[in-house]
């Protein structure tokens, strides 16, 4: 007995020593535990990046519509100008159409070429007034139309004297000069009508605004539908500004260029005029001679 005493007491302690415990259900325990603690750090780490791209996404999602609400409000803005978008739309293609027209017509060429002004020169000298006529009719240039109408009044009444010769070349000329001024003239004048339309469009779209504000028909308050309503009563205003001003602008770059045209003009037509003067010189000096050898 005492044997197996000590061989029970043995045992025990060994399995004390060893650390290992005779009942089965206490190990699982601490392992639950130990493998419970780490869950919740994960889902801590994962909730904040999951939270975190949400507000990426929404900032570009307001982004978008924020530009196509941009564009709509313009647009809207232009057809909120009212009828006077209309004339102002027709003003400014004739502006761009008469802009163009200008550039390609309002050249030194269509005024004098040397070509023309060479042959003219050759013909006066030799006389042949004819000649020059008819070479006067094929050409278009302006000078070309002064001694077109000079020497055919000249051709037609060879007794006349020079100074009536003379009177139509100077009116011709500023007969041309005239038609070059005149067409510049039209940009003025849509200079200065475009912002009266856009003045006259302004003040009747803010007597509609403040008729809608007078009827008390509107949900919105008071100081909202005032300020919409001259906002949208002011696009017809500045429409006629920024055409009136293109206008002027062009004008006054046209006049400048047709003075210059005009001063060309002007000296073709003296020297043609000089050298017809000096055949009717001659002429007189011929007639001069003859009536002294009679006598």
């Amino acid at each position: 007995m005492k044997l197996t005493a000590c061989a029970l007491a043995l045992v025990f302690g060994v399995a004390i020593a060893t650390g290992q415990d005779p009942s089965p259900s206490a190990p699982p325990e601490p392992a639950v535990q130990k493998q419970a603690t780490p869950a919740p750090s994960d889902e801590l780490i994962t909730i904040p990046a999951r939270s975190a791209s949400k507000p990426a996404a929404a900032a570009r999602a307001e982004a978008e519509p924020k530009s196509e609400a941009t564009t709509v409000t313009l647009w809207k803005l232009v057809q909120d100008g009212g009828w006077a978008m209309i004339p102002l739309a027709f003003l400014s293609v004739v502006t761009v159409m008469l802009v163009l027209v200008y550039l390609f017509t309002m050249r030194r060429s269509a005024i004098l070429t040397p070509h023309y002004m060479n042959t003219a020169d050759v013909l006066l000298k030799k006389r042949d007034y004819l000649g020059l006529l008819a070479i006067s009719s094929r050409h278009g240039e302006a000078v070309a139309r002064v001694v077109q109408r000079t020497l055919d009044f000249a051709t037609k009444n060879p007794n006349a004297s020079f100074e009536t010769v003379r009177e139509i070349a100077e009116t011709e000329g500023a007969s041309q000069a005239a038609s070059l001024q005149h067409r510049v003239v039209f940009l003025a004048d849509i200079g200065m009508l475009a912002p009266m339309i856009g003045l006259l469009g302004t003040v009747i779209g803010i007597i509609r605004a403040f008729a809608k504000l007078g009827s008390g028909d509107a949900g919105l308050s008071r100081d909202i539908l005032l300020a919409s309503g001259v906002s949208e009563a002011l696009v017809a205003t500045a429409t006629g500004l920024i055409l009136g001003i293109t206008a002027m602008g062009f004008y006054a770059l046209f006049r400048n260029r047709a003075q210059s045209l005009i001063s060309d003009l002007e000296i073709a037509s003296t020297h043609v005029l000089g050298l017809i003067g000096l055949h009717y010189g001659k002429k007189r000096e011929q007639s001069r001679v003859a009536v002294d050898d009679e006598f």
